[in-house]
């Protein structure tokens, strides 16, 4: 059975989550679209969200992601082994600085698909797909969009830092209030305390919903925001120059600096 026979059957199995998942991705492309088009009318661009250029260079950093999504990283010893370490968000903040929220949202979207239907099938019936998708977007579309209002280093730092909190506030809600819940469900048979033997055989901290998501899911996400805003700063700088090209704020920077010196020129003949 090859992937996507296998992508098609899970999601014959687990019709209803894959709904409530696609209901999260829809909501967070909307929110994603409006503030995109926020920016753009602020800084009186007119600039297409989406252009041949984008959209290629989306796909070839989705495909950069999908691999480092795959390529995971257990902790043992310090956070429970399904909790695995992994920068697959690097290329959508990258991408997202770039181009924007949108840009940086469809990054996410993909490398969860190509994750799926080429690397790795889904082992946990798309749950640790939807954690991964919606805490990734927690920190690429805030610090995509703090980035976007204001462009220079510090507001990159800025920008990395915001995701950064947010990721860490997302995660642990999303965690504690829906996925840990759906996970004891699903693979659990509803016993709670089957998933919390599992935690406190790794953390004897963790007793409860709370504290696993306190001593296990927050630390996995502040590590992983952490390593990827670094990175992100690292590699931002020199990869500009080839993702920069159509940005909407360097075209108008140009037509300032044209329209100035019409006006200087002007002056003159005066």
């Amino acid at each position: 059975m090859n992937n996507l026979t296998k992508f098609v059957e899970s999601v014959k199995g687990n019709a209803l989550f894959a709904l409530e998942f696609l209901g999260i991705m829809v909501a967070i492309f909307l929110i994603a679209f409006i503030a995109e088009k926020m920016i753009l009318k602020r800084i009186g661009s007119k600039e297409k969200i989406l252009n041949t250029r984008k959209i290629a260079v989306v796909g070839m950093f989705s495909a950069i992601a999908g691999v480092l999504m795959s390529v995971e990283v257990p902790l043992p010893g310090v956070i429970p082994e399904f909790y695995k370490f992994e920068i697959g968000d690097l290329p959508g903040i990258i991408c997202g600085f770039a181009y924007g929220p949108i840009a940086g949202v469809l990054v996410e979207m993909f490398k969860v698909l190509i994750k799926v239907l080429i690397f790795r099938p889904t082992s946990t019936a798309f749950v640790g797909e939807l954690a991964n998708f919606v805490i990734g977007c927690s920190l690429v579309l805030p610090a995509t969009i703090v980035y976007w209002c204001k462009k220079t280093k510090k507001g990159a730092i800025a920008a990395c830092i915001t995701g950064g909190l947010c990721m860490c506030i997302v995660g642990s809600l999303l965690n504690g209030l829906y996925l840990l819940p759906t996970f004891v469900r699903m693979f659990f048979g509803g016993d709670l305390e089957a998933l919390i033997s599992v935690g406190s055989a790794t953390n004897p901290l963790i007793k409860n919903i709370p504290t696993f998501v306190v001593f296990a899911a927050l630390p996995m996400n502040l590590l992983k925001s952490v390593a990827v805003g670094i990175l992100a700063m690292l590699l931002y700088k020199p990869l500009r120059p080839f993702l920069k090209e159509s940005s909407p704020f360097k075209k108008r920077k140009k037509e300032a600096e044209i329209k100035e010196k019409e006006s200087a020129e002007e002056d003159k003949k005066e």
